[in-house]
């Protein structure tokens, strides 16, 4: 049946052009009437050298089923002439991203030339002028849809097809993609003075949003590993930082393609793996054998443990993809799961088995694991697996459900079913799927058979339904609290028993429960503290019966294993949510254990939770106290190597005292660097203490070329309108903020809880300004969580911000983040009263 597809009227907010969604059932009639074979695509990159352009000639091979019918190619730049089939298309016609096509033949040979100066604000491209020494970088980002706005393709999931680059850069660029150049000669000088034209083989068959074009002057290092080349990339201001991390960064790749490759049964199936640090990305980029990280992985400062950790997250989680999302993409954005939780599920599995950070999964609990509560326990609410009516909602599920419940559900699944039953469905799935789109189905019954199990009323209570359980233990019950009267989720946990009798916790007993329904009996020793959900196997919030929340709280550094640990303080966050725990008591049991706790896996995620907990969730009066008891609590863990520099962070965020600086004074004048005189300028910027000649000299000797953002962090403490003003431009006028996590903690500092009164003006003005904010969707969701007045904003603004979230003229994934971090705030106002 011949038929054109219908442009729809709803449009992206994503970006400052006005460009149409493409909807779920556009994409499926275009999927149902084309074959891609492949794209030829040649760019020219030497307009980018002085200038903005970047231009494009995009060849695609592909097949009609239906042939007489017309469709639409994507396409969000300047069409400057297109040919189908060796005759003209009007390209007058192209509007909203979209140029309609005439009648297809059954093979089709569409050629388009098109351009675009849209290459400073992170939409699909990104050049980077390096303010130290003036080089130009430029990288390409291309999820979900962006790939359209540096040249013609069918930018949807399920179309996908081998892609072969052919790129023309200045001489002195250095150009990256999906693998290794087939050759790399000087341009034809007529064509392209002072150039050389790249020349990259066919990719495999890949989705539109994993193909990458970099380009600049990087720093390159190669290292030969286990049959793979490794490739190492960053500006040349950066390369003293990569040097004295490669080593590490070496060694995490080797092990994480080692240990996949041999999981999966199904070896990375190229011999390039390249990794390019790239300014002002918020985040990271999955590309096929090319993956990109904004270069505030390359941390200034020799990293701590937390740090290295994280990184080393990043790098198993975009490695994970090259299976999951590259190698088998989900047909449609309602499966995005399918790529991100199972590629986070994979980094923590990974990491824990595989490389020198075995304690993992404590970790994560302690850090990432509360960001999924807070959001699934909010109206922002929603399935891990739900319909997707277009690109544009799809966006929204970007989001701590999507990536951090999803992998805790994959980590509950594996105690479900086991871990063999587990990776053997993971061998079938990418031996039956390789190269292919899936769905949900597909997946579940490569699990279904490797386990022997019908997985259909699981797969439906924990992917198909939001919300969180709670589960408490009562008279040797486990009774499960639901969310909307849903019937209770199915849950494999288990309880640990300790004995409290004695100066020291005792374990008496540790057991293994398949829990169904809303009350499940269990038959347990005699103790008195009982840890539900011991080892962190389940998604649920726990409350605790009265005695076990006191012992928990008072006897936190008792517990032998880390993650029993990692789980009291998880299990405090929760009840802070809840309502069920004051924020002193939940302070002061992190204080508590921080005195005593020694493994280097949990002391700064505790200083974190501490931090937090002191400074933005408890009441005005009682938080220099509890900062205070940090800060001795922080003094006292800084004579320990493993600790040192974490509590020094922490105990700069916190000093209160002639003491605490005292320490800090003493640490400063042994530092190597310079990181903790900036964060000592911060805090005694927050307490009315800015020197401009102290900042200009940390400025003038720091050679971080992202220096500028320490100052306005300096800038961001102080408790003046002035200061305040000049931050809010770089956010929001000048765009001058790179996106990286330190935009979080920029944010952060700039809202201080202790100056409610002078930061109100901005809460509201923060909402008017998510109308119009600019840049990539990374870019822009970084925006929008890090100046969210988080502790700062008072009952009339959470009021605003809650009618602000069902404001249709706001881009979806803005509203989500208002009702999640709302709900947080609305906590915090309850918690305070407490």
């Amino acid at each position: 049946m011949a038929q054109t597809l219908a442009r729809r009227a709803e449009v992206s907010r994503f970006g400052s052009m006005t460009l149409s969604t493409l909807t779920s059932s556009e994409a499926a009639a275009r999927s149902a009437l084309l074959e891609v074979q492949r794209y030829d695509i040649d760019v020219d990159m030497t307009g980018l050298l002085e200038g903005e352009l970047w231009t494009s000639v995009s060849t695609i091979t592909f097949t009609c089923s239906e042939p007489g019918a017309t469709t639409f190619v994507d396409v969000a730049m300047d069409v400057h002439a297109a040919t189908l089939n060796g005759e003209p298309v009007d390209v007058s016609a192209a509007a909203d991203g979209r140029l309609p096509l005439p009648a297809l033949a059954a093979d089709n040979v569409l050629v388009v030339e098109a351009s675009t100066a849209n290459t400073a604000s992170g939409e699909g491209i990104l050049r980077t002028v390096d303010p130290t020494d003036k080089l130009v970088y430029v990288w390409t980002s291309l999820e979900p849809d962006e790939a359209r706005r540096i040249w013609a393709c069918f930018d949807q999931p399920d179309l996908k097809a081998p892609h072969r680059f052919v790129v023309t850069a200045p001489s002195s660029w250095v150009v990256t993609s999906n693998g290794a150049p087939e050759s790399v000669i000087d341009a034809d000088p007529d064509v392209a003075a002072d150039a050389k034209v790249w020349t990259y083989p066919d990719t495999p068959r890949l989705s539109t949003y994993v193909v990458v074009v970099n380009a600049g002057p990087f720093h390159e290092v190669r290292r030969q590993h286990d049959g793979y080349d490794l490739g190492f990339y960053c500006r040349q201001s950066l390369v003293p930082i990569l040097e004295r991390d490669l080593e590490e960064l070496v060694t995490l790749t080797r092990q994480g393609l080692a240990f996949f490759g041999e999981r999966f049964a199904f070896p990375f199936p190229q011999a390039r793996y390249d990794q390019v640090f790239v300014p002002n990305l918020g985040g990271a980029m999955e590309n096929w054998g090319c993956v990109t990280y904004g270069d505030g992985q390359l941390f200034r400062t020799p990293p701590t443990h937390a740090q290295r950790a994280v990184r080393g997250e990043f790098i198993f989680h975009e490695m994970a993809h090259m299976w999951f999302g590259d190698l088998v993409t989900m047909q449609w954005w309602d499966d995005l799961w399918l790529n991100e939780a199972f590629a986070s599920w994979a980094a923590n599995w990974g990491m824990a088995g595989a490389s020198e950070f075995t304690e993992q999964w404590a970790t994560f609990l302690a850090v990432s694991k509360r960001t999924a509560y807070e959001m699934d326990m909010s109206p922002a609410r929603h399935p891990i697996r739900s319909a997707v009516p277009d690109v544009s909602s799809a966006m929204s599920n970007f989001d701590a459900i999507t990536y951090v419940k999803g992998q805790s559900v994959l980590h509950q699944l594996v105690a479900y079913i086991g871990e063999d039953a587990f990776v053997a469905g993971l061998r079938d799935y990418f031996s039956r799927y390789a190269y292919t789109n899936t769905t949900l189905d597909d997946l579940m019954d490569c699990y279904s058979r490797a386990s022997g199990r019908d997985l259909s009323s699981w797969t439906k209570a924990w992917l198909d339904e939001a919300g969180t359980d709670v589960v408490s233990l009562v008279d040797d019950e486990l009774v499960v609290e639901t969310t909307d009267d849903q019937d209770p989720r199915p849950h494999r946990l288990d309880i640990a028993v300790f004995d409290a009798t004695g100066d020291d916790l005792v374990a008496v007993g540790r057991s293994s429960h398949e829990v169904t329904g809303t009350r499940t009996p269990v038959d347990l020793p005699a103790g008195d503290l009982r840890l539900v959900n011991a080892g962190d196997l389940t998604f649920a919030a726990v409350k605790p019966d009265p005695t076990s929340l006191r012992l928990m709280l008072e006897r936190v550094q008792q517990l032998d294993a880390p993650l029993d640990r990692a789980l009291v303080a998880a299990t405090a966050g929760q009840l802070l949510l809840l309502g069920d725990v004051a924020p002193r008591d939940v302070s002061a049991a992190l204080t508590r254990a921080l005195s005593t706790e020694t493994s280097v896996s949990l002391i700064e995620p505790f200083l974190g939770q501490a931090l937090q907990v002191a400074d933005r969730w408890a009441p005005a009066s009682e938080s220099p106290g509890l900062l205070g008891a940090l800060a001795d609590a922080a003094s006292g863990l800084v004579g320990l190597p493993d600790a040192r520099q974490a509590a020094l962070r922490t105990l700069a965020a916190s000093a209160s005292t002639d003491a605490h600086w005292a320490v800090l004074e003493e640490a400063a004048a042994q530092a190597t660097d310079l990181d903790l005189a900036w964060r000592m300028a911060v805090r005694r910027s927050e307490l009315g203490d800015y020197d401009a000649d102290r900042v200009a000299r940390l400025l003038e000797s720091d050679p971080d070329p992202d220096a500028g953002m320490r100052r306005l962090a300096v800038l961001a403490a102080h408790p003046s309108v002035e200061a305040k003003e000049e931050v809010w431009r770089a956010f929001f006028v000048d765009y001058a903020v790179p996106a990286s996590r330190e935009t979080l903690v920029l944010g952060s500092t700039f809202w201080r809880p202790g100056q409610a009164e002078l930061l109100a003006p901005f809460t509201h003005r923060y909402l008017e300004e998510l109308h119009s904010l600019k840049g990539g969707l990374l870019n822009q969701g970084l925006t929008v969580r890090a100046m969210y007045p988080l502790g700062a904003g008072d009952a009339s603004f959470l009021a605003a911000a809650q009618a602000a979230a069902e404001d249709p003229t706001l881009f979806a994934y803005a509203r989500n983040q208002l009702r999640a971090n709302s709900f947080v705030l609305g906590r915090i106002l309850q918690a305070r009263q407490l």
